[in-house]
């Protein structure tokens, strides 16, 4: 068995890519909003007994104790004290083969569990925790407690890693301990797990990670056109769609050997007529965790980092799993400024904040959209955690899903910003979305979907949630924006958004020729440049019960001529 499912630097085998056109949502500016909410604005909705016990959260403070800084081309600052000396004695060698260290504790199975009786402890030194690795990646793995306090430097790189591929179940276990890319040295990220890896990572900072970009693919281009709010409520006529653009020549060709992947795109390989995922050599610049790999990231940060594909901070295609960690202030030339995911990702108890990405999911992109090879989404879940802040040039500043599936539960998208549409967060195509106790509020979409958006063939069920001063900057949705798709809302509110445009209507909701269904829901005080500032359909899509309210919108409650008259109130 392979201990990688690609190249060590994460690149594809050879396949032929697959080809896809999907529809998607276009360009405009960018913009940010401030305001005020939380979970307590949901009030009795939100309320549910939590046998875990409260959520501790995130500390971002710094450690009293003086910092060690060391780089992989020395030995420790003079500050290591005892530390920088131990084990000097157990490592030799400069270069990744870490010589020969067999015997001793380092014997035993795989299974991680017994990893206690073989803890070695790395000093503050790059060198010595590049071989620990090495040497840990040929004896069964092993726990590395790495050194309080340290900033292990690294300055060169092997296939594009600071620090050799996961292949076996490791442990590094730090205390206030750093892991950093030297600012002047070249590019390269900083973990890769690979195929046969497990990596448990705890209490460290990953930092500065880079990936070299290759080459862009297109923007997304605009696929519909909005129908105009000043003409009757009867059904418009629909503008074709334009084209996406055309694939590459060698992706044309079912018989050529499939390129390196494109920044900004995954490689696909054909699997059984299926496509299958396969990272590029630019995704993941923190961490890039490889199909058939897992990592276990707790109590640590993933910050300022860069990918010149997707995933600036993490890029997962295998099982990745973040419990009180925080990523931060990391950015992508593709999908995923934040996190990028075509595998199996859960977030608790976590922070995905102020990070950035040009094409889409500023915050966490599951999947990619379709320029250049197809490849959907994998499984998303995220669980009292924060997406804040973030943004993107295209679409979903928050939160980005294509093809994939994505719960959150009592948890917050709050302030995220796209330069076209889905400011907070969007279930692009073919997507399944859920929310339960989120609240989505203070998001920005300079062009449509200033809250959420929901594209056609997906489906989406929110329940218990407020969708709350959200804007859309251009034609409509400011709270929710459903093009063609499934969406139901449950126990729930849409207060206060606005369509701002010069035409903008529905802000709070635009169903443009998708269904919609409210139960016990609450559309109130929403805002639009022309009728109506509630709810706006253009088919007999929205249906609403009686135990639900459109109510004191601006400049009315409801146009088309479905919306039931009674449930709009005027």
């Amino acid at each position: 068995m392979s201990d990688d499912v690609t190249r060590p630097d994460g690149g594809p085998p050879e396949g032929t890519p697959m080809r896809g056109r999907r529809k998607l949502w276009v360009a405009a500016g960018v913009a940010g909003l401030t305001g005020v909410v939380g979970l307590a604005a949901l009030g009795g909705l939100a309320a549910r007994d939590d046998k875990s016990g409260d959520a501790d959260r995130l500390a971002d403070t710094q450690a009293s104790a003086p910092k060690q800084n060391v780089s992989d081309a020395g030995r420790a600052d003079e500050s290591g004290g005892d530390q920088a000396g131990k084990g000097e004695d157990d490592w030799s060698g400069g270069d990744w083969s870490g010589g020969d260290q067999s015997g001793g504790d380092w014997g035993g199975g795989k299974d991680d569990r017994k990893h206690d009786s073989r803890v070695k402890e790395v000093p503050c030194d790059t060198d010595k925790l590049i071989q620990a690795i090495t040497h840990a990646n040929k004896t069964n793995g092993a726990t590395l407690k790495l050194a309080k306090h340290c900033t292990y430097e690294l300055t060169r790189s092997e296939h594009g890693n600071g620090l050799p591929v996961i292949k076996e179940p490791i442990v590094l276990k730090g205390e206030d301990t750093k892991i950093v890319r030297a600012a002047e040295a070249e590019r390269f990220r900083i973990l890769n797990v690979g195929s046969s890896g497990h990596l448990t990572l705890k209490d460290v900072t990953v930092k500065g990670g880079q990936t070299v970009a290759l080459k862009m693919v297109p923007a997304p281009i605009r696929s519909f056109e909005l129908p105009d709010p000043t003409e009757a409520t009867a059904e418009p006529a629909r503008k074709p769609a334009m084209a996406a653009p055309k694939p590459s020549a060698a992706a044309e060709s079912e018989t050529s050997v499939a390129p390196m992947p494109r920044s900004g795109a995954v490689a696909t390989a054909r699997s059984g007529g299926t496509a299958t995922a396969v990272p590029g050599s630019a995704d993941g610049a923190g961490i890039l965790v490889q199909r058939g790999g897992r990592a276990d990231i707790e109590h640590s940060k993933f910050v300022q980092n860069h990918a010149g594909g997707n995933g600036g901070g993490i890029a997962n295609f295998g099982t990745t799993n973040l419990r009180n960690t925080a990523v931060e202030e990391n950015s992508a030339n593709g999908f995923g400024g934040g996190i990028f995911n075509t595998g199996v990702l859960r977030i608790e108890e976590s922070k995905v904040s102020k990070n950035s990405a040009r094409l889409g999911g500023g915050g966490i992109a599951n999947g990619t959209a379709p320029n250049g090879p197809t490849v959907g989404g994998g499984t998303v879940w995220v669980w009292k955690s924060t997406i804040s802040h973030n943004r993107t040039s295209f679409i979903g500043g928050g939160v980005f899903d294509n093809r994939g599936e994505t719960t959150i539960t009592q948890s917050e998208i709050t302030d995220n910003t796209a330069g076209t549409d889905a400011g907070g967060l969007v279930a692009f195509s073919d997507s399944r979305l859920s929310l339960e106790k989120v609240v989505v509020a203070r998001n920005y979409a300079d062009d449509e979907a200033g809250g959420i958006g929901v594209g056609g063939g997906s489906n989406a069920v929110i329940e218990h949630s407020v969708i709350k001063e959200n804007v859309a900057g251009g034609a409509g949705g400011g709270g929710l924006f459903n093009d063609e798709g499934t969406v139901t809302l449950r126990d729930s509110e849409v207060l206060a958004n606005q369509a701002v445009g010069e035409l903008g209507v529905g802000g709070g909701i635009l169903n443009d020729f998708g269904r919609t269904k409210l139960i016990s829901t609450k559309v109130a005080h929403n805002v639009a440049t022309q009728p109506p500032g509630g709810i706006f359909t253009n088919n007999d899509g929205v249906l609403i019960d009686r135990k639900s309210a459109v109510t004191d919108n601006r400049p009315t409650n409801c146009k088309g001529s479905p919306v039931i008259p009674d449930r709009c109130f005027g």
